[in-house]
């Protein structure tokens, strides 16, 4: 897999002592996939903090290696 165009939106600071990251595929296809993920700042009490969102089109690049 390739990334063919990617955009991310930084949204808040990631301030917090983890980040957690959530992932999705929302189209596979058979060359073509469209996927999503947000980015979380994550504070001593739990408290979640949105800090980025992004959208990612990637291609399947298949006999690379040939």
């Amino acid at each position: 897999m390739l990334t063919t165009e990617f955009k991310i939106n930084l949204l808040n600071p990631a301030a917090g002592a983890r980040l957690l990251a959530r992932g999705r595929v929302i189209k596979p296809g058979r060359t073509l996939t469209v996927c999503q993920s947000d980015v979380y700042g994550i504070s001593d009490d739990g408290a979640e903090t949105h800090a980025a969102t992004g959208l990612f089109t990637m291609i399947a690049a298949q006999g690379l290696d040939d």
